[in-house]
């Protein structure tokens, strides 16, 4: 055989080889064709998806009736009975919860006069919540007949069918202004227990003419209420000696009338 005798597997001669080359070549092109147009094709999908999510999000929060308001819930009423501050909120039931302008119901139930503060919050998924902080008495005054709480801004809020022991009467003088009452519950509102109790009635003339009357009779000159918190220091220490009257007025110079 002649050294330059070629096998016959070293030529293809139908060039299966190269078709089949070719057609690999092809099926790769296709599936890169593919994966391009999928990969565009998602985008779009998840964008459409987000979008749809985000308007169906929307139309539950602020149109449907899902997350409507259903219930108005409230808490930290003592004077007040609830159903009172319910009417006073008018929280418009069956709005969405997420459009409920929880200023204007919070301004609203702060009308109350036994209101000091208050809190007004969404509880999802459908209820108002109302935390009311009321005021809390230092003093009663008589108006018409009727023995009126005060709270240590002069504000009246509450009806006593009686007098409390536990609370100070204020005698005010039928030419004191408003103010001058007001002056007087800042008083009542700074005295000490050790004090307080003591107390049977304060009585204001002016604002700065405010005394105290004792329960065993003596009388306390106490002036205005600025200084209160020297002014009782003082106090607790002079009430150690018998007097008529004491002049805590000054708190620097005090005075008493044997």
């Amino acid at each position: 055989m002649s050294l330059f005798t070629r096998d016959h597997h070293d030529v293809d001669p139908d060039g299966s080889d190269v078709e089949r080359t070719v057609r690999i070549a092809r099926k790769r092109f296709v599936r890169r064709q593919w994966a391009r147009r999928w990969l565009a094709w998602r985008r779009v999908v998840v964008a459409l998806g987000l979008v749809t999510l985000v308007a169906f999000s929307l139309w539950l929060v602020f149109g449907s009736s899902v997350l409507a308001v259903s219930g108005v819930r409230v808490a930290g009423t003592g004077v007040l009975d609830p159903r009172e501050v319910r009417r006073a909120a008018a929280v418009p039931t069956g709005a969405p919860l997420a459009t409920v302008d929880l200023a204007a119901i919070g301004a609203r139930v702060e009308r109350l006069p036994a209101v000091k503060s208050v809190d007004v919050s969404r509880s999802w998924p459908s209820s108002v919540r109302i935390d009311v902080t009321e005021r809390e008495a230092v003093a009663v005054v008589e108006r018409g007949n009727v023995l009126r709480g005060l709270d240590d801004r002069g504000v009246m809020f509450r009806r006593y069918p009686s007098r409390p022991r536990s609370l100070p009467v204020i005698r005010v003088d039928g030419k004191a202004r408003a103010d001058a009452l007001a002056e007087a519950a800042r008083v009542a509102g700074s005295l000490p227990s050790s004090i307080d109790g003591k107390v049977d009635y304060v009585e204001v003339k002016t604002v700065d003419t405010i005394s105290l009357r004792l329960r065993n009779g003596r009388t306390v000159r106490w002036g205005s209420a600025d200084e209160s918190a020297a002014k009782a220091r003082v106090l607790a220490v002079l009430l150690e000696q018998k007097a008529t009257t004491y002049d805590v007025s000054v708190p620097g110079q005090p005075t008493l009338t044997k």
